[in-house]
Order: structure tokens, then sequence, then C-alpha cells
């Protein structure tokens, strides 16, 4: 029974450290105009200010690869991104996730999702890794949980802020419908 006790008193003085361990701090609240935190991404190594000046960039977060969401999102922009490229755009999704894991991402072609199985195209665009955290910190992204939210930033050829969607999550079956239907509202030069 001593040990028991022991035990409990443990269990609850390491929840109290927990409660004690300070949350990351939020990041800032970006709004249209403000000029896009630079970034500095891996896939193939990216930064928003190689394209400043040149063109439209759009940048997907995305919670965790390889969940349903996420896989119903990329589908959408994997089979209906000539919607997205008839615009002067580079798109990216991006996570907070390891490097290996959205490049498995991006490659799978099948996703077990519980009982079922969701069939999609291998992403045809680059899905970006985050894993410090720093860039989903900067858009101001990053969620308690450790998880990016599933915002889209809709940047100019100046590297400002033109739009965030921050209903995504709402949608994510008609996720490249939507930000090709965006991108015409903004009046984003087509190709």
């Amino acid at each position: 029974m001593r040990f028991v006790l022991m035990m409990a008193a443990v269990a609850l003085g390491a929840v109290a450290v927990a409660a004690q361990t300070p949350a990351p701090a939020p990041g800032p609240e970006l709004k249209v105009g403000d000029q896009a935190p630079d970034f500095s991404l891996h896939g193939k190594t990216y930064k928003l200010s190689d394209f400043k000046g040149k063109q439209t960039v759009v940048l997907a977060w995305f919670p965790k690869a390889l969940t349903s969401g996420c896989t119903i999102e990329c589908k959408s922009l994997a089979e209906h991104g000539d919607m997205i490229r008839a615009y002067k755009v580079t798109y990216f999704m991006a996570s907070v996730d390891p490097l290996e894991k959205n490049i498995e991402f991006a490659k799978a072609t099948s996703v077990p999702l519980g009982q079922r199985v969701v069939e999609k195209k291998e992403a045809d665009f680059p899905i970006l890794s985050d894993p410090t955290k720093e860039t989903a910190t900067a858009y101001g992204v990053l969620g308690a949980q450790g998880f990016a939210n599933r915002w889209t930033f809709y940047i100019g050829k100046d590297g400002k802020i033109l739009a965030i969607d921050k209903t995504v999550s709402a949608h994510v079956a008609t996720s490249a419908e939507d930000m090709a239907a965006k991108l015409g509202e903004l009046g984003v030069d087509k190709k």
C-alpha cells in the first residue's frame, strides 16, 4: 500500500511539473498586408525570398502527415493542381513533421486510415518540413499540441500577405479548387 501511495505521489508531482512547463510561446498574429516571414524549409530547400519579385507563393500548413484531413487535402492538390498551376504561383504544403515523414507522405499513393484506405496520386508539388517549428511559430500557426494549424497563406510577389485562409479544415476535399478560386479573387496573373 505504501508503494502505491508513493507512486501516486510521484505521478502527481510529475503532473504538477508538466503543468508548470510553459507551452511554446505563440507566434505573432499575422494579418493581410504584413510582410510574410522569410523561410528556408526542407524538401529540397526552398526560401520564400527566392520568389520575391517573381511570383505569388501559397503556403498551405497542415497538422500531420498521413492523417485523414491532411491526406484528403493532399489528394485534392495532387489531383487538381492544374487549376492552381494556371496561375503564376508556386505552392507548397508544409508541416512540422520530420523530412522523412513528409517524403513518405508525398510519395504515398495509398494511405490506410483506420478501416478505410484513401487512394491518392503522388504529390507533384513540394511538401516542406519544419521540424524545428521556427517557421511555424513565425507564421503563428503552431497550435498548443505542437502541430501546425491548417491555415493557408497567400503571399504576393512583394512578399506581403495577400490573404490567410483559416477555414481550410472545413473544406479539405476541395482544397485545390478553393485555392484556385482565391488566386483568381486576389487577381493573381494567369500564365
